[in-house]
């Protein structure tokens, strides 16, 4: 019989889970001779996905939802089973809160660039000067750049500091909780950069890109993003039951990575020794470092990588002490507005399945690149903090019946300019150094739900490559 080949995964969070749920279907359906092993330090799986539920609310604690258009979320859905369960977003006017006062964010904008003209031209988010100044999008030359830039540096060329700080910046922050200034425009958004070296103007780029509707179907709006109604850890544990053929080991750590002749000896915290043919590495980068005894320079970028720290703070109410004039699912705030929170979501109208009807469910966040000292604070400052900043902008009538204070902390990866680049030379040398072993995860190639997933994907293709199992 073909001796079997041991497969260890590290780190359980979206990307481990879904390399370890992916390897198990190749392996079933090829019966190829592999044992798999996931290791995870947390008494639980799924890393950042956590979901509460409380009273019938349904509370997210880190992720809320995915892009529907990045498929690989919704397959993974679909192939545990939870399809059913699957819901968009409702569709609402969202806001930026600059000036003080909130502005809906101009119809068309995509990642705050209009595509369509009217509503960009009559909004108050900005000044005159500043709408002629975005409008040299339409006559600016592309600017071939060798190499990388911040998206800071790439969006203020084509439209201005204006746009940028009111609209741009607070939509992108949102997503990465960093400082767009030092975020890599290649890492994040490179399809803006291919998009200005064919067309020019981004503008005139993404209104050719955007598909065309149909006529004869009814212009009904659909929200862009998608989630379970059983809260997204109903999919992590839905992965985890599945798992009948990988040995999954929870509150345990690997203290050491140990090259042998062939394969690897890892070292485990319970005193236990596990030895592999290939391993993947999922977990966030501030951990890779340590497990590797022969580190040399190969992991100072890792090292030295920046990550956020968030909180997000979940409210319920009755829904009529929420005292606004606005009828949207929520606002994100433009950086120098003098608020401590960066983002606030109704998430009851834009995932209505989340609270009991006659409730309402609201959704801060603090923490951005240069301002992290708020999540660090106790639970009742932090809530104290977000309740005074709503107040400047609506009236809340009491208290919240309850609140879920949620923090990540180091959770967010920040891809300065050059990402690409750097880990690219990390994993060159780690072919030669240690081949068969993988890095992958949200500090490499993507945040997103979705990113994770297809990363996950992508170090199951490499590892049975390299076992030559494909």
């Amino acid at each position: 019989m073909e001796q079997k080949k041991k497969v260890v995964i590290i780190g359980g969070g979206i990307t481990g889970i879904s390399a370890a749920f992916y390897l198990q279907k190749k392996v079933k359906e090829k019966e190829l001779p592999v044992d798999i092993y996931l290791i995870e330090a947390k008494p639980r799986l799924g890393g950042k996905i956590e979901t509460v539920q409380r009273n019938g609310f349904t509370i997210e604690r880190g992720p809320d939802s995915f892009l529907e258009r990045k498929k690989s979320a919704q397959q993974l859905v679909k192939d545990v089973g939870l399809e059913s369960e699957l819901v968009n977003n409702s569709v609402g006017q969202s806001y930026i809160f600059a000036r003080d006062r909130l502005h809906p964010i101009p119809e068309g904008a995509v990642m705050g660039i209009p595509t369509n003209i009217l509503p960009f031209l009559t909004s108050s988010l900005f000044s005159l000067s500043g709408k002629l100044r975005a409008a040299g999008d339409f006559v600016l030359p592309a600017k071939e750049v060798k190499g990388d830039q911040s998206l800071g540096q790439f969006f203020r060329r084509r439209f201005g500091d204006e746009v940028v700080e009111h609209l741009i910046e607070p939509l992108l922050s949102g997503i990465y909780a960093g400082d767009i200034d030092q975020l890599s425009l290649m890492s994040t958004f490179p399809h803006f950069y291919e998009m200005e070296q064919k067309h020019r103007s981004l503008i005139f780029g993404l209104k050719k890109s955007m598909p065309r509707k149909n006529q004869k179907q009814p212009n009904k709006k659909k929200g862009i993003f998608q989630t379970v109604k059983t809260g997204l850890q109903s999919i992590v544990k839905a992965v985890e039951n599945r798992f009948d053929e990988v040995h999954v080991k929870k509150g345990i750590k690997v203290t050491e990575i140990e090259r042998l002749e062939k394969g690897y000896r890892l070292h485990l915290s319970d005193g236990s020794v596990l030895e592999a043919d290939s391993l993947i590495i999922s977990t966030g980068h501030q951990a890779i470092p340590s497990m590797f005894k022969e580190q040399g320079a190969s992991f100072t970028y890792l090292k030295n990588m920046p990550a956020t720290s968030v909180a997000t703070v979940a409210m319920a109410f009755p829904e009529d002490v929420i005292k606004s004039s606005t009828k949207g699912t929520g606002f994100v705030i433009a950086r120098n507005s003098g608020f401590t929170i960066t983002a606030c979501t109704w998430t009851h109208k834009k995932w209505p399945h989340t609270a009991p009807k006659g409730k309402a469910l609201l959704r801060a966040y603090v923490g951005k690149a240069g301002d992290e000292a708020i999540v660090e604070q106790s639970d009742e400052i932090i809530v104290k903090t977000v309740l005074d900043d709503l107040n400047r902008i609506m009236r809340i009538e009491g208290k919240p019946e309850f609140s879920v204070v949620s923090r990540l902390m180091n959770s967010m990866p920040q891809y300065l300019v050059g990402h690409n680049e750097k880990i690219k030379e990390i994993r060159d040398k780690m072919a030669t150094t240690y081949p068969g072993v993988y890095l992958t995860g949200s500090s490499f190639e993507g945040l997103g739900i979705p990113d994770c997933i297809d990363q996950g994907k992508q170090a199951v293709r490499d590892v049975l490559q390299f076992l030559r199992l494909h």
